[in-house]
């Protein structure tokens, strides 16, 4: 034992700094975590929650959850990360995976008329002549031309499957012509629901139970409240005059589909690690419940984004639009995200992905419609003011390191023509040697001589900077490869900075 003990000790003390910068980097991202509890705090004060509990989960785990208050106000039990929400309409996503795993099993196209598959829809009467049928992809993206149906659908979670037949076949009314515009409808995903139904030859919650939430271990999840144990399970609340008041329970039925599921935190970001497991593309050994392309595609949405203009101290303009289960932004403060709300009779609830940055937080409330979403966004924009979680950028492909390495060769001669084959046909079409040369003096006589290209910033394999350390300050080059092979240098932009 003191051999063992001795060689880790020494082993210790010679660690190599990118252990030692690995631990500042844990201590960094401790320390943002800790600016999150004020902020959930505040939300259960300022919503009158009964109980919460909030998650980050970064590097494929849950790295941080803190709970609070009570999962019922009879017995006073005490919420958990094991305490079971219902999430409501955070369920759309599982559903949207589950029709993208099928459609990768060849059961469907996307782009196929959903009354192929629910004939139910066959006699669907159309608001104008012509009108296109709804594809599955439109349930997915909520363009099935269905009005808005919050809050009826809430209320709908333990309608029978006779009944949701029969509500299909009375050719309920559009709102707009189908693949026009995003419309929230929760109809439309109760819709999707069956496709998973009469595709995989099982009732939809079975399909996900069997196919989603038992590969990634999420025991503890169910569409059926009734099969969570009371000791786990967190009773939904209104705040009604000046006290909780308990809510009736909903479901299961067919619109569960649409907000029926109910998972722990510890559940939850099992899920919620997988789905960011999906980001960045690239090569190796896929995932045997679904491939990472096909989770990707939760953030395709279809048809015009809106602009979402925020007031306050976050006051930046949001781009969004609706992928697949998930609503999709980018903005100038936290980039591009996915999020999605549940709220439900009892429930409140958020989660957001930052993909870039491969974290996501999440929130679940025990109170009826708890806005969950503007405390969840104050958080990811806190973990992303850190510095804590920096956006990954990929590494660069070895024809942008040899491009980096061309420039510095033409930068020290001073002449383009000194490496004219590194570069694509319309370089000197769009600027002739002379110019190109007159500009690299320019820079010489600037910065002095350049040693060799830093690491590339890339944007794509494509494209990137990357910087030349010179005598007097730096020079910034930017790259865009052309569509050859071998890729040559299409576009190249060079900068003097000073240090």
């Amino acid at each position: 034992m003191r051999i063992v003990l001795a060689a880790l000790l020494a082993m210790a003390l010679s660690a190599p700094a990118h252990a030692q910068s690995a631990d500042a980097q844990a201590a960094e991202q401790a320390k943002a975590f800790s600016r999150l509890d004020p902020i959930f705090a505040r939300f259960a004060a300022e919503r009158h929650t009964p109980g919460l509990v909030f998650g980050v989960v970064a590097d494929g785990k849950l790295a941080y959850v803190r709970a609070s208050g009570v999962q019922d106000t009879a017995s006073g039990r005490p919420v958990t990360p094991d305490t079971v929400f219902r999430i409501a309409s955070m369920s759309k996503n599982f559903t949207a995976l589950a029709v993208l795993k099928l459609r990768d099993e060849g059961k469907f196209s996307l782009d196929a008329p959903v009354e192929t598959i629910v004939p139910e829809f066959a006699g669907l009467s159309y608001t104008t002549s012509d009108s296109p049928r709804i594809r599955v992809r439109d349930l997915l993206n909520h363009a099935g031309g269905f009005v808005t149906d919050d809050p009826w659908g809430d209320r709908q979670l333990a309608m029978s499957e006779a009944d949701f037949s029969a509500l299909m076949k009375s050719s309920p009314p559009f709102s707009r012509a189908p693949a026009m515009a995003m419309e929230y409808s929760n109809f439309g995903y109760a819709v999707a629901g069956r496709i998973v139904t009469n595709a995989s030859g099982q009732p939809f919650a079975a399909y996900i139970g069997q196919n989603i939430l038992a590969p990634l271990g999420m025991a503890a999840s169910t569409y059926d409240i009734s099969k969570i144990p009371a000791e786990h399970r967190a009773v939904g609340y209104d705040w009604i005059d000046e006290e909780w008041v308990e809510e009736p329970v909903l479901g299961p039925g067919a619109f569960g589909a649409m907000g029926g599921l109910a998972v722990s935190a510890a559940d939850y970001a099992k899920y919620v690690a997988w789905v960011l497991d999906a980001w960045p593309p690239r090569d190796g050994a896929d995932d045997p419940i679904l491939r990472r392309s096909s989770r990707r595609e939760i953030v395709q949405g279809s048809n015009f984004p809106m602009v979402v203009t925020r007031s306050g101290p976050d006051t930046c303009d949001r781009a969004r639009t609706y992928g697949m289960g998930m609503i999709v932004f980018a903005d100038c403060m936290l980039g591009p995200h996915f999020t999605h709300s549940g709220g439900l009779p009892g429930y409140g609830s958020n989660v957001l992905f930052l993909p870039e940055r491969g974290i996501a937080v999440f929130a679940f409330a025990n109170m009826t419609y708890a806005p969950a979403s503007l405390y969840v966004r104050e958080a990811a924009l806190e973990l992303v003011k850190s510095g804590a979680f920096p956006a990954r950028v990929p590494p660069a492909s070895h024809q942008l390191q040899a491009a980096a390495r061309d420039l510095a060769a033409v930068y020290a001669a001073g002449d383009i023509m000194s490496r004219k084959d590194a570069f694509a046909m319309n370089v000197l079409l769009d600027s002739d040697a002379a110019h190109r040369n007159a500009d690299l003096a320019a820079l010489r006589g600037k910065l002095g001589t350049c040693g060799a290209p830093e690491p590339f910033v890339s944007d794509t394999a494509m494209s990137g900077t990357t910087y030349l350390p010179c005598q007097h300050g730096r020079l910034k080059a930017q790259v865009i490869l052309a569509p050859t092979r071998p890729p040559t240098i299409q576009s190249y932009v060079l900068t003097a900075e000073n240090r």
